[in-house]
C-alpha cells in the first residue's frame, strides 16, 4: 500500500526522535518516498546528516539555504505528498498546529498540506493529560487529522503512563490501514444526503429544523477519500464540501431533495440518507409575506411530506446498499428497528438527542449502527468524520 507513496515525515524536538528514524527506514522499506522536515529544536536529537543518509534527499528544516539563498516551498511540499506524519508530535508543536501558529518550516508545510496528516504525539504523561493538550488534539482530530495515539510505559522522565510515541512498525501499520481503505470505495458511486429541508410558509418563512449537515458532509468526504465518486445532495447548510470527487447538488425542500436522488439512485451503489428531512410542509404555501398586521391568526394546513427513505427503499435494485438515520428523543432502538423494517433499508445508524455530544450541530456523535440481519455495532463519542469511517467500514463492500 505505501509503495510509490511521497510521504512528508516531520520531526520535532522531543527525545522520541530518535524513533523516527526507524520510522524513516521502514516506510522506505516499504516502498515510499520520504522527505523530512524538522523543527530546529529537532536537530538538537537527531541529526539532518541522519535522516538525510537514510532517506536519499537533503532534510528540510529552514525556510531557506543560509549561504545559497534556494528557498524550500512550502506549498510545493505540501502539494507532493501523498501523507504527512508527523512523529514524534510535541505539545508545543502541536499548539502551533492547532492554532495556526506558522513559525517553522514544519508548521507551514501542514498547513499547506492536501493530503491526509497523522500525528504521533509524544511527551510526559501530564503534558499529556494537561486540558490545553487535550483540547488541541481533540481540535487537530476536528480538523480531519488522523491523532496515532501515544503508548503507555516509561517515559524520559522516568514516570510511567501515557506518553510514549508509538513504535514506528504501528505508525507504518497505521498508514498501511489507511491507504488500503482509502481504496475501499473505488469505482463505487455513492449517493448521499445531508442537511435540513426548508418547507415554505411564505417567501420569507419555513418549517424546518437544527441541522447543520456536519454528519453528511463527513460521510460524503469518507467516502471521496475512500476513492468512491461521490453525489450530495445537500439542503441549505453553512459548510462546504472539500473533496474534488464529490458533486453537490444544492436543494431546499423534501421535494427537491426527492426529485434529486431518484435521478441519481439508480446509478448508486450505495446510498447513506443523512438529511433530516421535514417531515411536513404547508399545503398551500402564501407568495407574499404574511402580515402580523392582519386582525386573523392565519392557520397554515400541513401535509406529509414524500418518504425519501422509503421511496428509495422500495426501488432498491439487488446489490444496491441504502442506509438510513434515525435521530430519536425516545423508544430510540424500537422506532429505529421500525424504520430499518418499513423503509427497506440494509443499515440504521440510530442517535439519540438524550445523548450527550451527539445530535444536530456538533463536531461528534454517538451512533448504533443495526443491520437488517439483526447484528447491531455500538461506537463510542468520536468525531463525525470517525464514525463516517466507521459506517463504511461496516457497509464496504470488500467486507
Amino acid at each position: 500500500m505505501l509503495d510509490g507513496k511521497h510521504i512528508i515525515l516531520g520531526i520535532t524536538g522531543g527525545i522520541a526522535a530518535y524513533k523516527s528514524a526507524m520510522l524513516a527506514r521502514l516506510l522506505i522499506k516499504a516502498g515510499a518516498e520520504v522527505q523530512v522536515v524538522m523543527t530546529p529544536s529537532a536537530k538538537e536529537f537527531i541529526t539532518p546528516v541522519t535522516m538525510s543518509a537514510l532517506t536519499g534527499k537533503p532534510v528540510v528544516s529552514e525556510f531557506f539555504t543560509a549561504n545559497t539563498g534556494e528557498w524550500h516551498s512550502h506549498v510545493d511540499l505540501g502539494l507532493w505528498a501523498d501523507a504527512m506524519v508527523i512523529a514524534p508530535a510535541t505539545a508545543c508543536t502541536i499548539g502551533k498546529m492547532a492554532n495556526g501558529v506558522a513559525d517553522n518550516m514544519l508548521v507551514t508545510t501542514y498547513l499547506s498540506a492536501k493530503a491526509p496528516v497523522f500525528v504521533a504525539p509524544a511527551m510526559d504523561l501530564d503534558m499529556m493529560a494537561h486540558p490545553s493538550t487535550t483540547a488541541n488534539i481533540d481540535k487537530l482530530r476536528s480538523y480531519g487529522n488522523h491523532i496515532i495515539e501515544p503508548a503507555s510505559g516509561e517515559l524520559a522522565s522516568h514516570l510511567t503512563g501515557k506518553g510514549r510515541m508509538q513504535e514506528p512498525e504501528v505508525i507504518v501499520a497505521e498508514l498501511e490501514k489507511f491507504f488500503a481503505e482509502s481504496q475501499s470505495l473505488k469505482g463505487k458511486k455513492v449517493l448521499v444526503t445531508a442537511g435540513p429541508t426548508y418547507e415554505k410558509i411564505d417567501p420569507v418563512r419555513f418549517i424546518g429544523n437544527y441541522s447543520t449537515g456536519k454528519m453528511g458532509y463527513a460521510i460524503a468526504e469518507e467516502a471521496a477519500a475512500r476513492g468512491a465518486e461521490v453525489t450530495l445532495v445537500s439542503g441549505p447548510v453553512a459548510i462546504k464540501a472539500k473533496h474534488p470527487a464529490i458533486t453537490v447538488i444544492d436543494v431546499e425542500s423534501a421535494k427537491q431533495m426527492l426529485a434529486e436522488c431518484q435521478a441519481a439512485f439508480p446509478h448508486a451503489d450505495i446510498a447513506v440518507m443523512c438529511a433530516a428531512v421535514a417531515d411536513y410542509a404547508p399545503a398551500e404555501p402564501a407568495d407574499r409575506k404574511i402580515k402580523r398586521e392582519k386582525q386573523e391568526i392565519p392557520t397554515i394546513t400541513l401535509v406529509k411530506n414524500p418518504d425519501i427513505a422509503a421511496t428509495l427503499g422500495a426501488q432498491k435494485k439487488p446489490g444496491q446498499i441504502l442506509i438510513g438515520f434515525a435521530l430519536e428523543t425516545d423508544n430510540e432502538m424500537t422506532n429505529a428497528l421500525e424504520k430499518l423494517r418499513r423503509k427497506n433499508l440494509d443499515m440504521i445508524a440510530l442517535n439519540s438527542l438524550r445523548t450527550p455530544g451527539a445530535g444536530f450541530g456538533t463536531d461528534t456523535n454517538v451512533l448504533t449502527l443495526i443491520k437488517a440481519d439483526g447484528s447491531e455495532s455500538q461506537l463510542p463519542l468520536m468525531s463525525k468524520r470517525d464514525a463516517a469511517a466507521r459506517l463504511l467500514d461496516a457497509i464496504s463492500p470488500a467486507k
